[in-house]
């Protein structure tokens, strides 16, 4: 089947909610994170896998906040990525991340930041070792940090996620 990425729509949204529910062992939270940064106006960049007609993998990009010695400065970060259950493991997370930071490029944001399994997320850039210069309530051997641009200079500092965050136990 084709696969094609495109950002999310209105028509969207339930399925979106629903793919997520799935896509964490029906638990709520990651679901009601989505809607909450949606409805809140932090959610930077949504986009969805879709096969024909069907929804089959989502992932959301949200602002944060990094405090610098000049004022906060903007960042991104990478929560959720959701795909079907009977689709897992077949490249569409892979193909949601890469679409998602290619668009961040373009969008001309610098940094991405992620919670997660350091051996999946090395493969995209995203560093551990970078993720120290973001402290954070997630800080720690999960916390990764992804420069988009090698030679621009890039904000660090302590990260402030938004409030919805705190959905997401």
């Amino acid at each position: 089947m084709s696969l094609s990425v495109r950002r999310e729509v209105a028509a969207d949204v339930v399925a979106i909610h629903e793919l997520n529910v799935a896509a964490f062992d029906g638990r709520d939270e990651e679901a009601d994170l989505v809607d909450a940064l949606r409805d809140s106006g932090d959610l930077v960049l949504s986009l969805v896998a879709v096969e024909q007609t069907e929804v089959v993998g989502h992932i959301g990009f949200s602002r944060v906040a990094i405090e610098t010695s000049r004022g906060p400065e903007g960042g991104i970060a990478l929560a959720p990525v959701g795909v079907q259950p009977q689709r897992q493991g077949v490249g569409i997370g892979r193909r949601l991340i890469e679409s998602g930071l290619a668009e961040l490029r373009r969008l001309g944001e610098s940094v991405v930041l992620v919670v997660g399994n350091p051996q999946y997320y090395s493969r995209f850039g995203f560093s551990t070792e970078l993720g120290e210069d973001y402290p954070c309530a997630y800080s720690g051997g999960s916390f990764m940090a992804l420069h988009l641009d090698e030679v621009a200079p890039v904000a660090t500092g302590a990260v402030r996620y938004p409030d919805a965050f705190g959905l997401v136990s």
